[in-house]
């Protein structure tokens, strides 16, 4: 026979529920309240905007430079994942296949930065960066950034070399396969969904990370959060809308990459390698 749920636990369902609800509720609010006033004429006391108007985004554009902002962007951005990505799949693959003394160290190691708030590390590492001639500038930015992102691409990585049978590479070197020819030919393929989701995913994390590029970045290196930030924050009276616009624009190119990486990876595989870690 089947007992059913007590009435308490029904309720405590209901409040979980509700409570979830309400969350999501306020964040699609805020977010609509953001995006309507980005494209308001006049706002003033209505549920919606008297009038519509696409100046703001124009006006923001100039106003804030976005066109250079973006590049710069863009710059960091693609340096952080190729470098991640040059060297965290490597690491990927020593973890995931090899055992050696302290190999629990290392992961934990490599687990560090992702676990603790960046700003609890940012603050020193920024300060060796400005010792060091690099914090202020592009590459200062870059580095800073590879510091969480190449663990995450280990991270993301190993579940994906560890689904690979390793039969498949021993075949591989019977038939007279070095390394380099193995790699590019055998397992690149089979890891490729893989490697696009773990890349894709940096992108986003880093195009998303505050703390790290506003400690090490200059005037000429602030990515799109950094720039956004000094609108809100900075001296001066300037145009509610048009920050909003910038607001969108950010929103808007941080959700395209975030939707093309969930096309290649399934959340449950990293879930699934801690478990069993």
């Amino acid at each position: 026979m089947v007992q059913r749920p007590s009435w308490l636990a029904r309720l405590w369902v209901t409040a979980v529920w509700a409570l979830v609800g309400f969350f999501i509720l306020n964040l699609f609010a805020m977010i609509a309240t953001v995006v309507l006033d980005s494209f308001a004429s006049r706002w003033l006391g209505t549920w919606l905007p008297l009038g519509w108007t696409t100046r703001w985004y124009g006006s923001a554009w100039d106003e804030f430079q976005l066109g250079d902002v973006l590049i710069v962007t863009f710059e960091a951005v693609f340096l952080v994942v190729l470098i991640s990505g040059l060297l965290g799949v490597p690491a990927a693959y020593a973890l995931a296949r090899r055992d050696f003394p302290g190999k629990r160290l290392v992961m934990l190691l490599f687990l560090l930065p992702l676990l603790i708030p960046p700003i609890t590390y940012g603050i020193p590492m920024a300060t060796v960066l400005y010792q060091a001639g690099f914090a202020g500038s592009l590459s200062g930015v870059v580095m800073a950034n590879l510091v969480p992102t190449v663990p995450f691409v280990v991270l993301v990585m190993i579940p994906f070399i560890e689904q690979i049978d390793p039969r498949i590479e021993a075949a591989a070197r019977v038939f007279g396969a070095n390394t380099p020819r193995l790699f590019l030919h055998v397992l690149l393929p089979l890891l490729l969904p893989g490697v696009l989701a773990a890349l894709l995913l940096v992108l986003v994390r880093t195009i998303a990370m505050f703390e790290l590029t506003f400690l090490t970045a200059g005037p000429t290196s602030q990515t799109l959060v950094v720039a956004l930030y000094y609108a809100v924050f900075a001296a001066g009276v300037r145009a509610v809308q048009s920050i909003d616009a910038m607001a969108v624009i950010y929103m808007a190119t941080t959700l395209v990459w975030l939707v093309l990486a969930l096309r290649f990876v399934n959340p449950t595989q990293i879930v699934g390698r801690a478990k069993r870690a």
